[in-house]
């Protein structure tokens, strides 16, 4: 039996269950010889949530302590490399890391004990699986893997099926959008530089935290407090009818594993302006703009204007980056993991 630890589904409107809903929907999908073997490690809420053909288990915090697992269980799949839930010796182990972000967004008296950390759940891995060669590279420079091989799987694509709806208050004219839980390593307190001298509104969503308050600074600092709204999260259907209608999408991160919303702006086909910082360029490649490396605020808007008037001009060719973003697919990756998984078994 396989077991995919999805227990970070509690934390909805985040990366994390993001990837645990998509490659675990996927899984059930491919209907692979593992099929018949899964069983997902979940919050009480999510059982059944990927209908009846596969098992559920719910997380209690005893689970912290020590891991019971039936002698059936064969492969623990850990969906994230800062887990909390260890299966016993014995039980092979898939590990995704998704990031070192600590590296960039910690002080550094604070990576010693993080990588630490981290360490041990290397150690412990037998299968090591990267979101990107940015985090690969991260671990191969920081970690010390005694002679395992870290594969890359990417993420996929996010398709949405149902229908898009608008918010029940939409901008009044044109406006950039962005989207992710508001924390510092989004950096998107260097976005309201962006509305000098024009008409447009910035629109960021996600889940809210005192760093808004930093943002709003900036947006004072600039006289555009009026036209910088931060929206809290949104249902996936308010955020793409965002996405699908916004002027630009931005995402200024200094620290990502990936990138989802990136290749949803893709699929879109909107102007995007990214930073430069872990796997952005990899992700974004030359499909997108990228702002100063230094987020200088003059540099960033002359590098905004001379972006969108390239998209105009028909700079950017939209049916190749549509392609791009249609490259990340969640059905490949989850049927890259149930060959991880059926070799272990």
């Amino acid at each position: 039996m396989v077991v995919f630890d999805c227990e970070r589904m509690k934390y909805p409107n985040t990366g994390l269950s993001v990837f645990c809903n998509h490659v675990a929907s996927n899984l059930v999908k491919q209907r692979q010889s593992v099929h018949d073997q899964l069983e997902f490690f979940v919050p009480a809420r999510f059982r059944g949530v990927w209908g009846d053909a596969v098992r559920y288990r719910s997380v209690h915090l005893l689970d912290r302590l020590y891991l019971h697992c039936s002698p059936k269980v064969k492969v623990w799949h850990s969906a994230h490399q800062q887990t909390s839930f260890i299966p016993p010796a014995g039980i092979k182990q898939v590990l995704t890391v998704h990031d070192l972000n600590f590296l960039y967004e910690k002080p550094m008296k604070k990576h010693r004990s993080y990588l630490a950390a981290l360490q041990k759940h290397i150690d412990r891995a037998d299968h090591i699986v990267a979101i990107s060669e940015s985090t690969r590279r991260d671990l191969m420079d920081n970690i010390n893997l005694r002679g395992k091989y870290v594969e890359v799987i990417y993420n996929g694509l996010n398709h949405f099926d149902g229908d898009i709806m608008p918010p029940v208050s939409k901008p009044k004219g044109k406006f950039l959008f962005s989207v992710g839980t508001v924390l510092p390593k989004k950096n998107f307190h260097v976005l309201p530089v962006l509305l000098k001298g024009n008409d447009y509104q910035l629109v960021i969503a996600g889940n809210r935290s005192s760093y808004e308050k930093r943002i709003m600074e900036e947006a004072e600092k600039y006289g555009v407090t009026d036209r910088v709204s931060i929206i809290g999260p949104v249902t996936d259907a308010v955020k793409y009818w965002y996405i699908k209608n916004c002027s630009a999408f931005l995402f200024p991160s200094v620290a990502e594993g990936f990138g989802l919303p990136v290749v949803e702006a893709m699929y879109y086909q909107k102007p995007i302006f990214l930073s430069d910082r872990t796997s952005l360029p990899e992700i974004g490649g030359n499909h997108v703009f990228y702002f100063d490396h230094n987020f200088d605020p003059d540099t960033m808007l002359e590098q905004f204007h001379h972006g969108m008037e390239i998209f105009s001009r028909g700079g950017i060719d939209m049916d190749l980056m549509r392609q791009h973003a249609l490259s990340f697919s969640w059905e490949r990756t989850a049927r890259r993991y149930i060959d991880i998984y059926n070799d272990l078994l």
